[in-house]
């Protein structure tokens, strides 16, 4: 029996599985490995939760977790192409639900799970729009296990207090008020970023906020026209922002950007409300360390993703694979990942008790349940596959470099035409 792998970056990842096994001859029967990129935060606590549960309830499988870190899934994603490309998947892997998950639906890497949905009962569980989002030819292909909220934003009320800002901004020209005065009053970082991904991510709520949720939804039509004198504002009000970040962001992750807001380094950060989950790992406290709102001009509007696991084509241990799938579709399962996790259930017939001990996670789950307006995540893979994803990751990095907001609107709009 092979030994249990633990998370590994990209770069160490096909050594580690050389040494250890966990690439998987698999077929003995004993052993399931589960791909992910959640190795930090609330989000590994949360696949710890589901592993205990499913070993307590599977105790002659092996569990295998290959979780592979960094870049909200990129490096993953890289790595899981090469296995799939080479016939060596895993028993099961996450993905965003939505557009993400074509490419392999169309490449034959993904089995259909509409006979798994039915014996479950999951279409009548999960709200209808989910259930649309995740079919493909009028096939599922993957189970979410969540919802999550992209457009948040967190600060940290006393740094607002020290700059005489009166609370959260509700609107972007009140964020780079807040900003400029942030700076200008304390010796905090106005507003923090991570990695190159987590400036995705803020563009994706500087779009919707500036252009609207109609607008914003309408820019992931394929052929979409970017080149539009609404966008170039848009656009403006990001430079404006990404003036009062942090030079020395490239090298680090969500969770540092995160942490530095409950630490009291920096006043700002816009980030998915898995921060949630990893505020309260910390052991901050809600209201004093962080707060929370809409990101501005956003309020009324949920930008939202879905995390998921699949069924591979040849999974080695298909049956082990089943019952993972099982346990993560579950009322059960779902309870007791997403408290932890810092997310709400997909499913509808979840425990609201479960989720009232976090001040956030019941306000969340009250919003979901008010059917508010829907926004779909580009970076988080509801609205783009991964082509288009990656195309706006490159005309970013190149904005990061030389600073061209004009050459950034314009690989967008190529971006845009390319679909």
């Amino acid at each position: 029996m092979r030994t249990r792998c633990t998370q590994v970056t990209a770069a160490v990842l096909t050594a580690t599985l050389l040494a250890s096994g966990c690439g998987g001859d698999g077929g003995d029967g004993t052993e399931l490995e589960v791909f992910s990129w959640w190795t930090g935060g609330g989000e590994e606590a949360g696949l710890e939760a589901l592993i205990e549960r499913f070993e307590e309830d599977n105790p002659d499988v092996d569990f295998v977790n290959a979780a592979v870190a960094g870049g909200s899934g990129t490096n993953a994603q890289a790595v899981l192409e090469g296995r799939l490309q080479s016939q060596d998947p895993p028993d099961s892997f996450q993905g965003h639900a939505g557009a993400e998950l074509q490419d392999y639906i169309e490449a034959g890497y993904l089995q259909p799970l509409d006979d798994f949905f039915a014996e479950q009962g999951l279409q009548e569980a999960m709200p209808d729009q989910l259930a649309e989002q995740i079919t493909y030819d009028g096939s599922v292909y993957s189970v979410p296990v969540n919802i999550h909220r992209s457009n948040v934003m967190w600060f940290d009320p006393g740094l607002l207090e020290e700059a005489g800002v009166d609370g959260a901004p509700g609107t972007l020209d009140e964020l780079v008020e807040a900003l400029e005065a942030v700076e200008a009053e304390t010796d905090a970082i106005p507003m923090a970023v991570g990695a190159q991904w987590t400036v995705d991510h803020l563009l994706e709520s500087v779009l919707l906020s500036s252009l609207g949720t109609d607008a914003y939804n309408e820019l992931w039509e394929p052929g979409a026209n970017w080149d539009t004198p609404e966008v170039t504002e848009a656009l403006e009000t990001f430079e404006q922002i990404m003036e009062h970040t942090q030079e020395e962001s490239a090298a680090e992750d969500w969770q540092e950007a995160s942490r530095r807001v409950s630490d009291g380094e920096a006043a700002f950060n816009i980030m998915g409300d898995w921060a949630a989950g990893y505020f309260d790992e910390l052991g901050a406290t809600p209201g004093e360390d962080y707060d929370w709102a809409p990101s501005p001009g956003t309020d009324g509007t949920y930008m939202w993703l879905s995390d998921s696991f699949t069924l591979p084509e040849g999974a080695p241990n298909e049956e082990q694979a089943m019952a993972w799938l099982e346990l993560v579709s579950s009322a059960e399962g779902q309870d007791l990942f997403n408290p932890v996790k810092g997310s709400i259930p997909a499913r509808e017939d979840t425990d609201p008790a479960e989720y009232e001990d976090s001040p956030y996670l019941s306000e969340a789950l009250a919003e979901w349940q008010d059917e508010p307006e829907l926004a779909g995540s580009f970076w988080h893979g509801v609205t783009v596959g991964n082509r288009w994803k990656n195309e706006v990751d490159t005309a970013v990095g190149l904005y990061l470099g030389d600073g061209e907001l004009d050459t950034l609107q314009g690989s967008l709009h190529e971006a845009a035409q390319a679909e």
